[in-house]
C-alpha cells in the first residue's frame, strides 16, 4: 500500500535532487474561470518533466544485484529522460525503448543522459513489448513508467509541494496517461486532506483509464489517438488502478483541438513552454463545475521539439481567426493588386503571404488568381476584412487550412 511513511521517505531521497517547482498565479485563467488558478509547473523540473521523481526514488530503492544487471525502461520521453539522469547518477548503464513518435528533443535529451535508445513501434505499448523481450533476454531490471507503486510514490511528492504553498487547496488536477502521476498524486493529496478534490484529466483520443474506472476493471483500448504523445497510452496500469479508483474523483476528458488553444496562452500568457500532456489540466479548467475555488492544474512536462511548437502556433493561429488565407480572381490589368492593398489597409489587415498568379487561365477579365494570407485580431476582425472584399465587388473564396503551411 501506498502510506504516508512512504512518501515522506520518498521527499527525504528527492531533497537536493528536485526543483520545488513554486506554483504561480494565473490572473488570466483565474478571471477566465471564475476560480484562483495557481499553475505546477513541472515543466521546469530537472529533465523538464515531474517523471524524474519517480525513477530517481525507484532505483535509489533496488538492492545492488538488481543495478548491476542494468535498467531498462519504455517510455515516450518523459520518464527515459528521468531513468537516464537518475542511472548516471547512479552509475548504472540504462537501456531505453521509446516509440519511433517520440518528439526527437526527448531522444535527443535522453541519449545525452548517457542511456542506449532504441527505438520501436508507433506507442508505448509497442515500445513495452521489446522491453520485456530484453528484460528476459538479458536479465535487466525493469523501471516501469507507471505500473510501480514505488514509482508512483515519487511521483506523489508533487502534492506535499503543492500543499506547503496553498495549504487551503480545493481542487487539483492531474493528467492521466497510464495512471502513476495521479494514484501517487491523488493519494498523497487524500493522505493530507480528505476533503481535497481530485481531477484527472485524459485526451479523449486515449481515454483508457475512464473507460478502466466505467467498467470496474482495467481495460485495453485498441487504438490511441492524440497529439499528448505523453499518455497515448493503450492499457493503463493495474497496479495503480485502484488507487485512482479510491482517490481520484473525477475524470474528464478533453479534445485535442482544446490543447492547441491552451499552448497558445501559455505561451502569450505565462511565457512557457508546455508539452500537450502537460497542457490537458491548463485545458481542463474551464470544464470544473466551480467557483472562487483555489485549483492547482498540474503542467507535468514542457518537453516539446521546435517543430511540434511552430505547427502548434500556427495551427492556433488559425483557430483563433488570427491567420487566415484568401482566393479571389482579378481582371489582368493595371491596378488591380493595389486596389485590393487598399481595402486591406482601410481594414487594417496585415498581408503575412501574397500569391500573385498572372498565368491562371486566358480570360483577359477574371486572368489572375490572387491568394493572400494576413494577420487579422481575430474571428470578427477577419469577417469584417472579408465583407469589405465582397462589398469592392470581389468574389472571395476563404481557404479552409488557412492556407498557412504552403
Amino acid at each position: 500500500m501506498l502510506t504516508l511513511s512512504d512518501f515522506k521517505e520518498a521527499r527525504k531521497v528527492l531533497a537536493g535532487v528536485i526543483l520545488d517547482t513554486d506554483l504561480i498565479y494565473s490572473k488570466r485563467f483565474s478571471k477566465a474561470t471564475g476560480n484562483q488558478i495557481y499553475l505546477k509547473p513541472e515543466n521546469m523540473q530537472v529533465t523538464g518533466a515531474y517523471k524524474i521523481r519517480g525513477a530517481y526514488y525507484k532505483i535509489s530503492t533496488l538492492s545492488e544485484e538488481e543495478r548491476a544487471r542494468g535498467l531498462v525502461t519504455a517510455s515516450a520521453g518523459n520518464h527515459a529522460q528521468g531513468v537516464a539522469y537518475a542511472a548516471q547518477a547512479a552509475g548504472v548503464p540504462a537501456t531505453i525503448v521509446m516509440p519511433t513518435t517520440t518528439p526527437l528533443v526527448k531522444v535527443n535529451n535522453t541519449k545525452e543522459y548517457g542511456a542506449k535508445v532504441i527505438l520501436r513501434g508507433e506507442s508505448f505499448d509497442d515500445a513495452a513489448a521489446l522491453v520485456e523481450e530484453l528484460r528476459q533476454e538479458q536479465g535487466l531490471t525493469y523501471i516501469h513508467p507507471f505500473n510501480d507503486l514505488t514509482v508512483a510514490t515519487g511521483q506523489g511528492t508533487i502534492a506535499y509541494e503543492i500543499f506547503q504553498d496553498l495549504p487551503d487547496v480545493d481542487v487539483i488536477l492531474v493528467p492521466i496517461g497510464g495512471g502513476g502521476l495521479a494514484a501517487g498524486v491523488a493519494t498523497l493529496a487524500k493522505l493530507l486532506n480528505p476533503n481535497v478534490r481530485v481531477v484527472g484529466v485524459e485526451p479523449s483520443g486515449a481515454a483508457g483509464m475512464q473507460a478502466s474506472i466505467a467498467a470496474g476493471k482495467v481495460v485495453s483500448l485498441e487504438t490511441v489517438d492524440t497529439i499528448a504523445d505523453g499518455v497515448a497510452v493503450k492499457t493503463p496500469g493495474d497496479l495503480v488502478f485502484p488507487y485512482i479508483q479510491n482517490n481520484v474523483d473525477e475524470i474528464l476528458t478533453i479534445d485535442d483541438s482544446a490543447l492547441v488553444e491552451a499552448f497558445l496562452d501559455m505561451m502569450e500568457q505565462h511565457k512557457m513552454i508546455v508539452e500537450n500532456a502537460g497542457l490537458l489540466t491548463v485545458a481542463a479548467l474551464r470544464h470544473l463545475d466551480c467557483k472562487g475555488k483555489n485549483v492547482v492544474p498540474v503542467l507535468s512536462g514542457g518537453n516539446m521539439d521546435v517543430i511540434t511548437i511552430s505547427s502548434l502556433v500556427q495551427h492556433g493561429l488559425i483557430y483563433r481567426g488570427r491567420v487566415f488565407t484568401f482566393s479571389v480572381q482579378l481582371p489582368d490589368r493595371p491596378g488591380e493588386l493595389q486596389r485590393v492593398a487598399e481595402i486591406l489597409t482601410r481594414e487594417n489587415g496585415n498581408i503575412i503571404k501574397l500569391e500573385h498568379n498572372q498565368f491562371v487561365n486566358i480570360n483577359r477579365q477574371s486572368g489572375v488568381e490572387l491568394r493572400v494570407t494576413l494577420e487579422a485580431f481575430g474571428h470578427a476582425h477577419r469577417k469584417d476584412i472579408l465583407e469589405a472584399m465582397r462589398e469592392a465587388g470581389y468574389h472571395v473564396k476563404e481557404e479552409e487550412t488557412g492556407g498557412f503551411y504552403s
